[in-house]
Order: C-alpha cells, then structure tokens, then sequence
C-alpha cells in the first residue's frame, strides 16, 4: 500500500512543479524496520481526496503493478526452464562420460586378456628354448666313444709302423666327412633305366594337414613355398600365405618355415602394389606372379625389392568370372610353375572356353607358346602343371574324386585319365605344384594341406 500511495504522490508532483516549493519529504520505518520515503505535495486545485477521485490513478497503478507481476513470473519461468534444460544437458553429459569410460574399461580389460596371452606363449617359447638349451649343452658333453672304438679297432688291424695311427710321430689328421644335399635327379643319369626325373603322374598321396586359418577371410587363399627361391632374404622353406576373401586383397604372410606357420606369427607382412583376383597366383625364382584384380593384366612381384617388376596383358584372356573353374571364384587365369618354367591356365572366346595353356617367360611375362586342349575350364574344379603336363581335378567338393585328364604340351594331345584325388575338407579351392618337393599344396576349406606326388611312364607306374 505504501508503494502505492508513493507512486501516487509522485504523479502528483509531476503534475504540481509550480508547488515544489510546498512540498515535503517525511523518512519512517515500517513494523518491519525497512525505510521509507514518503513525498508529500499539497493538490493546488482540490481541497481533500475523495475515493472517488482517486480511483483512476489507483486503477493505473494497480494494472501496471499486474503487468509487473506477469513479467517477473514469466522471467522467473524462463530461469526455471533453463535450469531445467542445464539438467537435462548435464546429465546426458554424465551418461555420455559414463559410456566412454565403460568403452575404455573394456578396451583395458581386452588388452590385458591380451597381454595374458602374449605372457603365457613368451613363456612357453622361454621353456622350450630353455629345453633345447639343456639337450645341446648334454650332446655337447657326451662323449664320441663310437669314433674312438672304430680308430682303435683300425689301430689293431694295422702294423705298427703306420704313420697314421702313430700319435708319436705327429703324422695323425683327423678327418672330416662334410654332406651336401644333391637331388635325386642330379645322382642318376636321365637315360638310366631307374631314372626318378619328370614323367607322367600316377598316384597322388592322402592331404597331410599344415594349418587351419582361423578367420572367415580364410575360407580360401593361396599358400606356397618357393621351388626356387633367389635373394637373401628368403629360401625354400619360407612359407607365403595370402587370404583371398576380400574387395582389396593385398597383404602377403610371410613365415619362416611350417613350424611359425603352425603357430601362426608371421615374421613380415607385405603389402602388394596392386590388388590380386582370386587364387590364381604362383612362387617362382624369387618372385610372386598373380593376377590383377579386374583385369587380364599378369602382374610379378619381387619378394626381395618388394616391387613391382614386371606387368604385362596376358592377351584375350577371360578375366573376372567369364571362363573360371566351376567353383567360380573369379578363378579366370591360374598361374603355375613346374621343372620347365612359368605357365598359365585360361580360356578365351575364340576358345569357346575351352582350356588353354600358354608357356610365359618369366622375367618379362610374354607369351613363348600356347596350346589349346579340348575339356571346357568351367567343368573341372581345379587345374596344375607338373613336368609340363596340364592336369585337370574332376569336383571341389567331393570326398573322393579323380584326376580326371591329362595334356601334354611335348605331344600336343590330350587323353581322360582316372588318379584318386581327396577333399577331405570338402571345398578345395587352390591346386599348385611344387616341383622342388614334388608335391602338390591346396586350400581346402580354411585348411592348407600338402598332396605327395608320385610320377613314373605312362607304360610303367613306378617310379
């Protein structure tokens, strides 16, 4: 009420600048003990205040003070709603941290199970060292009694005047017998009736299990070990792994031998230039030959550079699913290596899709020579070269199936044949000779397997 008689009063003393002179200012506490100021002018026209005419400026004062009122209530509102909002965003802000701590607390808890492992395989590793350190250091002790006996026996069959076996005389040597691997071809002449060369193949062994890849990119690839392996930095018993399940195949596994094979740690990874189609692809002489994705270009690849050296059009050949093996694949050209060289297996439209081979040189991936066969590429599954013999396989996928035909690039003919042949992992997508250790390596079904080889005349089956 006192507001509203001080607004009052003020309104007047607008009205009545000509009575400041009369007006007063009175100071008072309320009940309360709050101050006020209370301004008083004398009206120059009426002579009391009558509710009547005080009613207008009341009304005036009291819808302003409403107005205020609605004001400060919607101000008041407006704070109300934004602290409400600040919550809303803080705690989606605490929820937000409390997932991303969550993630780091799995990802921690990941890395440690990772760690575990890692642990245990160093200390299994360490044990084994440790074994084979112990056996070394127990034959590094024992001693050559058989040598001695064999030299003392010699001694007693000899007269005593034999300067060799006189340790008085200083005339004694001691002699070494140094071994060195020589094929088996290299020992007997070819024109020997008991020659183990190149012939015509007559038996292939049961699949001999090496390793199971152990993700779904594994399905099928390609796995190899270079019959004649050039450079320093790898030999024949490198392992070469690539998984082909993929849009952009690149990447090489290279393992020391089967042993880190089996175990399943690389000892380098490389990345190819360009990426490959299918399971096509070859080891020869120090280089990597395959397929480019998409293409009929032939592409080799320097393990020991680790660059591209050579890239060539393999020309009018099938590519990407026009004449593959009837497992498909996009497996439209098939590299190969044997005792005579370099080849690839493919088909043509002017061939009706019908297999053809053609001998390439393996420096420069030119054609030398080309045959053409009468058995179409899409009805058989697979597809090698041994002593330059193309052989066909008849199913992929069936337990027991056969070598079902031979060609002969020397004579230019082609006949049906009938050699066992096992899918043991019923989905064998990969089929290689290698010559070096006359056997065959396949990819069946996530399992890298090795086939023993045995080659004899067409007349005699023996070896």
């Amino acid at each position: 009420m006192w507001l509203q008689m001080s607004l009052l009063c003020l309104s007047c003393l607008t009205q009545t600048q000509q009575a400041q002179d009369r007006a007063s200012l009175r100071r008072s506490n309320d009940h309360t003990g709050r101050c006020h100021y209370s301004f008083t002018v004398p009206s120059p026209e009426e002579s009391s205040c009558s509710g009547g005419s005080m009613k207008p400026e009341m009304d005036g004062v009291s819808s302003r003070l409403t107005l205020l009122e609605a004001l400060v209530t919607r101000l008041l509102a407006g704070e109300d709603g934004g602290a409400g909002t600040g919550a809303r965003a803080k705690a989606k802000g605490e929820e937000e941290v409390q997932e991303a701590y969550s993630q780091v607390t799995r990802e921690r808890n990941q890395l440690q199970q990772d760690k575990e492992l890692l642990s245990r395989q160093v200390q299994e590793l360490q044990r084994r060292l440790a074994e084979l350190s112990q056996e070394a250091e127990t034959l590094s002790q024992r001693p050559c009694q058989q040598t001695h006996t064999s030299g003392a026996k010699q001694r007693e069959n000899r007269p005593a005047s034999d300067p060799a076996y006189d340790l008085g005389n200083g005339a004694y040597e001691e002699m070494k017998a140094e071994v060195t691997e020589v094929p088996a071809s290299q020992l007997i002449p070819e024109g020997s009736p008991n020659f183990t060369g190149c012939g015509e193949l007559q038996s292939v062994g049961d699949p001999v299990l090496h390793k199971k890849a152990d993700s779904i990119t594994g399905k099928y690839g390609v796995w190899l070990q270079d019959p004649e392996p050039q450079g320093p930095n790898y030999n024949n018993k490198t392992v070469w792994c690539i998984d082909t399940v993929g849009k952009d195949v690149r990447q090489v596994f290279a393992y020391e031998d089967m042993d880190q094979l089996s175990q399943g740690f690389p000892m380098k990874v490389l990345v190819l230039p360009e990426p490959m189609e299918s399971t096509g692809a070859t080891m020869y002489r120090g280089s990597l030959y395959y397929q480019r994705k998409r293409s009929r270009s032939l592409i080799r690849y320097n393990l020991t550079s680790e660059r591209l050296a050579s890239r060539l059009e393999l020309p009018h050949a099938g590519f990407h699913g026009q004449h593959p093996y009837s497992w498909g694949g996009y497996t439209d050209i098939d590299l190969a290596a044997d005792e005579q060289g370099l080849w690839a297996i493919y088909s043509t439209n002017t061939a009706k899709g019908a297999i053809v081979i053609s001998k390439l040189d393996p420096e420069s991936l030119e054609v030398k020579r080309s045959w053409e066969t009468n058995i179409r590429k899409n009805t058989v599954a697979n597809a090698f070269i041994v002593c330059g013999r193309l052989y066909t396989v008849g199913s992929y996928t069936a337990p027991n199936t056969t070598i079902n035909y031979v060609f002969d690039t020397a004579t230019g003919m082609g006949r049906a044949v009938s050699v066992p042949f096992k899918n043991k992992y019923h989905y064998n997508s990969m089929v290689d000779y290698n010559h070096a250790q006359r056997k065959l390596f396949a990819w069946d079904n996530f399992h890298m397997v090795t086939y023993d080889i045995r080659l004899g005349t067409a007349s005699n089956s023996s070896s």
